[in-house]
């Protein structure tokens, strides 16, 4: 067989429901129906007279003889990205596209991304705000901050800022008729609560699970409003409003601006981090190496 006659449309079917061990993954990846991708493998089976998977009620298995393709397979589709990302990027050589979470884009990213614009002019930088994760390979996406437990098998990942969870507040409350000394100080002010944090796979940064760990048993941890973005969670607590729990992948801007305080010193660890995020050989692209220095360097200087 020569590469013209590849069934390149059906190898991608395999290759996808091989991965995620399920037609309907596969076809929501691919955009296509799993009616259609049982087709294509089905072909696929038919034209070189063997078994790809073996199909038990709703389970998916590999055969042996698809274990044996499958990496090699997963290989050519990789190149062909690589070679397809890096023909995009000679088209506009200047942009360099950053998906990184909203709250971590407007908290962390953007008040220091004057400094990244200041020493490179000639790169264009275009931030997606969202919490859905980049795929490198549909999204037009070049590089991402991610806040997870990782690891992110198969991709270039920097460790950037650890997850541990602080309250903050406005230096106002550190003074006042009940100034805020010690954790158990909490129960004079408002708590405030940022719903953001609850897509699939995240923990719950609740005050329950902060005031269990500080040891204080006397302030009830559901009182006070709740605000669907930490944006608006922060703003409120550099207004006076109360107190919010939050990591300084989000707070760091407003920390360094003297906005908010951290009236304890007390830390929650937890398993999510920010990290920095690129397809391998990524890294050969000047734009993305000069970012991927410069946000390491920031993320030093920060923690």
């Amino acid at each position: 067989m020569t590469i013209s006659q590849l069934p390149l449309n059906a190898l991608r079917a395999f290759e996808a429901a091989a991965r995620h061990l399920s037609f309907s993954k596969a076809a929501d990846e691919l955009h296509v129906t799993p009616a259609a991708i049982s087709h294509q493998i089905k072909g696929l089976e038919d034209r070189w007279g063997l078994a790809l998977f073996v199909r038990n009620n709703r389970n998916l298995t590999l055969t042996d003889k698809a274990r044996l393709i499958l990496p090699e397979v997963s290989e050519g589709f990789a190149v062909l990205d690589r070679a397809v990302t890096r023909l995009t990027a000679a088209k506009n050589p200047r942009a360099l596209t950053v998906s990184s979470a909203p709250s971590v884009a407007a908290k962390w990213l953007l008040p220091r991304l004057h400094r990244f614009q200041e020493a490179n002019p000639e790169i264009d930088v275009h931030i997606q705000a969202t919490n859905q994760v980049a795929d490198f390979t549909s999204d037009n996406v070049d590089v991402a901050l991610r806040y997870g437990r990782g690891p992110y098998p198969g991709l270039h990942t920097d460790l950037l800022l650890e997850g541990d969870l602080f309250p903050v507040c406005s230096p106002a409350l550190l003074e006042g008729e009940h100034p805020l000394k010690e954790p158990s100080d909490l129960k004079h002010h408002m708590l405030l609560h940022d719903d953001s944090w609850r897509w699939d796979g995240a923990p719950a940064l609740d005050w329950e699970m902060w005031l269990r760990a500080a040891g204080v048993t006397d302030v009830d941890p559901r009182r006070g409003p709740h605000f669907d973005g930490l944006t608006l969670a922060l703003e409120a607590a550099a207004m006076g409003r109360g107190v919010v729990l939050t990591t300084l992948s989000t707070a760091g801007g407003d920390l360094e601006a003297g906005r908010v305080v951290r009236p304890f010193d007390l830390s929650l660890p937890l398993d999510f981090k920010v990290r920095f995020v690129c397809p391998p050989g990524a890294l050969e692209r000047p734009n993305i190496r000069a970012f991927r220095d410069w946000v390491v360097a920031e993320a030093a200087a920060s923690g």
